[in-house]
């Protein structure tokens, strides 16, 4: 990779080499790119009845089209493109007094157009500068990114104004198109792709929602991150804010805070419909992101393998970071090939590459030539011993008729759940294996089956898998998710007034730990039977309920031991406001846990 130390000019982008034989190489000029917007009808309306157009922001190379050539697009839909920013300097889109677009947020203009590529940024409806409301991942967030490919494949119609009729076409595009973003963004490219949508060959989702019911709620327990309609409120425009009441209402309506998976959640689970997948998949994301919960990307991959798409997956040990922020150089490198291959057609072999990164420890990073590495789960039981709330974990089969209580304190968590392992502490039970003594990796996405009782007609259920042992991990818990921003820069392709190729520099942010959380999972007990419809539990009767544990890719060091928590509610992952006493039928009880290796007898 060649990181330019200057702003960067045409000139340097002209004198650069690609790292990789036979790559697109920068030989066009960044300076004098076309920049343009195109205002696609996406078929939509608004409540009034207006015809929804979406604004496609558009910077791409000047010479191939001036040559007769095409070119294929790189694409990131957003709704943050003007009230919340993108990357870690929270760029904003900006425009020239004649509304024309001048800087395109992140470093893919900057290092792609001169690379032969195109660069489009679309105002997802209801945002920016595109009118209609925002759905939060709905049919009007997903179609507003849709209809701009079907545009670049010259099946849709795009206007040179917002209420205009003056055609725009895209005749310089080939009609490749590879969507890629963090966050909301990359969620819009897994709805896109599982649209089935002609010309999307690829899509890079970072930090991605799989299913937005499992970012608000898990297994009927309400997550701690607010409210669909909240959400809306952050990102939409003065005109979806004063015309989307009616979908604001319907947004509400279909997400009860009661946990019940509605027509309105399914709507928007874009991992049940992976066999309309036709795209390559090129995943990322922190084992350690506490926002869009590990098992978004897990029930993603784990679908995406069984219909068959081709898939690539790197797995950092951040919250919810993107990888330019903490293996830059590698991350650019490996994205220009990805994005050379799928859309330009160059045999580079990234395709036959290992098809996992995972980052093992702070800045050491392992390659897989499959993942997940466990080929199944085991399922490891718990055992009582002479000390209430302390068991044992392992193969060792409980005493018939064996139980753990605990009392749910909402006030507590996973962290005073973990702190002192070998106390009893009310609010959890905590069941460990032995000394390992060899190492144990947990890869992929495990499973709990409890049978519990509640003396309450309600209860919450808390699982964590837990590395008891010292480790130096990266802080995904500070401010910056296990990143430090530093005060240099270097830059990643061309520069021109307005819009600088240069970002912020970043590091490891790590720190010690005598435990660490590899894994978590969260249930209402009133879903045992269904997540459609909530139950009043009987008190005193108990019910069995089978939920997933995030998925995640971890080794359990020789000398530490695996341990498990069964806990109520866990501060400030999930809600609940009753204090229950809980109690756990042992041997109807047990966890299913992806391992390569095995625990002491």
């Amino acid at each position: 990779m060649v990181a330019f130390t200057g702003l960067g000019t045409a000139g340097a982008a002209l004198a650069a080499q690609s790292p990789h034989d036979g790559g697109s190489q920068p030989v066009y000029s960044y300076a004098n790119a076309v920049r343009e917007t195109a205002w696609v009808d996406t078929g939509l309306k608004d409540p009034q009845g207006r015809a929804v157009r979406v604004a496609a922001d558009i910077i791409r190379p000047a010479e191939p089209a001036s040559q007769g050539r095409t070119v294929p697009t790189i694409m990131d839909a957003s709704p943050y493109y003007s009230c919340c920013g993108r990357g870690n300097e929270s760029q904003l889109k900006t425009y020239d007094s004649a509304g024309n677009p001048v800087q395109f947020p992140l470093y893919y203009d900057n290092y792609f157009v001169p690379r032969g590529y195109a660069v489009v940024l679309v105002d997802l409806a209801g945002t920016n500068r595109s009118n209609g409301c925002v759905d939060v991942g709905g049919p009007s967030d997903i179609t507003s990114a849709k209809a701009v490919v079907d545009w670049l494949n010259g099946r849709a119609t795009g206007y040179t104004s917002a209420t205009g009729s003056t055609r725009a076409t895209a005749s310089w595009s080939n009609g490749s198109v590879g969507m890629i973003g963090k966050s909301w963004d990359g969620t819009i490219a897994n709805g896109v792709a599982a649209t089935g949508v002609a010309g999307l060959k690829t899509i890079v989702p970072i930090s991605a929602i799989s299913s937005w019911y499992d970012y608000y709620r898990a297994n009927g327990a309400s997550l701690t991150a607010g409210t669909p309609a909240g959400l809306a409120t952050y990102v939409w425009n003065s005109g979806a804010q004063s015309g989307c009441s009616s979908v604001q209402s319907a947004t509400s309506a279909g997400s009860p805070s009661n946990g019940n998976y509605t027509s309105w959640w399914a709507q928007r689970n874009y991992y049940a419909n992976a066999a309309n997948v036709k795209a390559s998949v090129f995943v990322a994301h922190g084992v350690n992101d506490l926002n869009v919960k590990t098992i978004n990307f897990g029930q993603w991959w784990d679908a995406l393998g069984a219909n068959g798409v081709q898939r690539k997956i790197w797995l950092s040990q951040t919250g919810h970071v993107d990888p330019f922020d903490y293996r830059r150089t590698d991350w650019v490198d490996t994205l220009h090939r990805w994005f050379d291959h799928y859309l330009m057609g160059i045999d580079n072999g990234v395709d036959r590459e290992p098809v996992a990164s995972v980052e093992r420890t702070p800045d050491h990073w392992v390659d897989d030539p499959s993942w997940p590495a466990a080929p199944s789960a085991t399922t490891l039981k718990l055992a009582a011993t002479g000390t209430n709330g302390l068991g044992r974990l392992g193969s060792t089969a409980p005493a018939p008729g064996a139980t753990e209580s605990f009392t749910d304190n909402p006030g507590q968590g996973e962290r005073d759940w973990t702190a002192n392992p070998d106390s009893v502490l009310g609010s959890r039970v905590l069941f460990s294996s032995g000394t390992l003594t060899s190492d144990l990796r947990v890869s992929g996405t495990g499973s709990i089956t409890v049978t519990a009782s509640s003396s309450l007609n309600n209860a919450r259920l808390s699982a964590v898998l837990v590395d008891l042992g010292p480790e130096t991990i990266r802080n995904f818990e500070g401010s910056g998710e296990g990143i430090t921003t530093l005060d240099t820069k270097s830059c990643w392709g061309d520069s021109a007034a307005g819009d600088s190729a240069c970002f912020k520099d970043a590091a490891a942010d790590t720190v010690d730990v005598d435990s660490y959380v590899i894994s978590r999972g969260w249930a209402d007990l009133g879903h045992y039977a269904s997540l459609n419809s909530q139950q009043q539990l009987t008190p005193g009767k108990a019910y069995t309920m089978t939920f997933k544990l995030a998925t995640t890719d971890h080794v359990v060091s020789a000398g530490h031991r695996l341990a498990l928590v069964i806990g109520g509610t866990d501060n400030g992952q999930i809600t609940g406001s009753s204090r229950p006493r809980v109690t756990v039928d042992l041997t109807r009880t047990t966890v299913q846990v992806p391992l390569v290796g095995t625990l002491p007898k």
